[in-house]
C-alpha cells in the first residue's frame, strides 16, 4: 500500500515560486506514474501535471511555462516547482500515484497566493 506525503505549501505573494514535494512509501515508487492534482475552494479537482514512470511530463494549459514535475526514483520523492504564481494558483495541492487500476492520494498541502 503506498503512502504519499506533500509537503511545502504556504502563503506567498503574486509572481513568486514555490516548490512542492511528495515523497511515497510502501511500494514501489518507479513502477507508478505521478501526478499533480489540485483543488480551489467551491471548485472540481483538477489535473496539474503528470510524469510517466519513463519520465516524460504533461501539464495543464495554465501552468505550461510555470510549473515543473520531476521525479527522483532513487528518494522516491516527486517535486512541483511552482513559478509565477498567480492568485488563481490558490488550492489545495494533492499528489497522485496511479498503476493500472491502483490509485494512491495524499493528504494534500496548501498553497495560497495573496498579497
Amino acid at each position: 500500500q503506498a503512502q504519499l506525503v506533500e509537503s511545502g505549501g504556504g502563503l506567498v505573494q503574486p509572481g513568486g515560486s514555490l516548490k512542492l514535494s511528495c515523497a511515497a512509501s510502501g511500494s514501489i515508487f518507479r513502477l507508478y506514474a505521478m501526478r499533480w492534482f489540485r483543488q480551489a475552494p467551491g471548485k472540481q479537482r483538477e489535473l496539474v501535471a503528470t510524469i510517466t514512470t519513463s519520465g516524460m511530463t504533461d501539464y495543464a494549459d495554465f501552468v505550461k511555462g510555470r510549473f515543473t514535475i520531476s521525479r527522483d526514483n532513487a528518494k522516491n520523492t516527486m517535486a512541483l516547482q511552482m513559478n509565477s504564481l498567480k492568485p488563481d494558483d490558490t488550492a489545495v495541492y494533492y499528489c497522485n500515484a496511479v498503476r493500472g487500476t491502483l490509485i494512491h492520494w495524499g493528504q494534500g498541502t496548501q498553497v495560497t497566493v495573496s498579497s
